[in-house]
């Protein structure tokens, strides 16, 4: 399986939030869409930086609730790391752990397409298992 066909069966929306808004803002729109990260876009360009759950959690633990007042741009991760429609569900795992991160922005010739969580990877690989299971189990049931 690859991304193409995992954002077939999730859905290509991706969640925005402009640099210039408050970390506040954000935890919010998090929270409202029950995900734990937005990509963060700035002026003419549609990815600049991802900000999760764990950006902010990391905040809080350093500087306090001041935080929340904060503009995304201070808190975002910068070096995103995206992958394309191409990318299988094997690449992705070892990506994601390797890099050890929850959520990827997904670009198709520079224009960002989705986003794929490690959630979305699990669901998709435990799919793949219980097929496969269930296919043994009528082969062998076969016999």
């Amino acid at each position: 399986m690859n991304v193409a066909q995992l954002l077939d069966f999730k859905g290509h929306d991706v969640a925005t939030i402009n640099q210039r808004r408050s970390v506040a803002d954000a935890v919010g729109m998090m929270r409202e869409r029950g995900i734990g990260a937005l990509v963060v876009t700035g002026p003419g360009a549609p990815l600049v930086g991802i900000i999760s759950e764990r950006d902010v959690v990391r905040a809080l633990g350093a500087r306090g609730a001041e935080v929340l007042q904060d503009e995304v741009g201070t808190l975002m991760s910068r070096d995103v790391i995206s992958c394309s429609l191409d990318t299988t569900c094997t690449t992705l795992m070892g990506l994601m752990t390797a890099e050890r991160v929850r959520h990827l922005p997904v670009l198709d010739g520079g224009q960002l397409v989705g986003v794929i969580s490690i959630g979305d990877v699990v669901r998709a690989r435990f799919e793949e298992l219980e097929r496969d299971r269930q296919e043994l189990l009528e082969y062998v049931q076969a016999r």
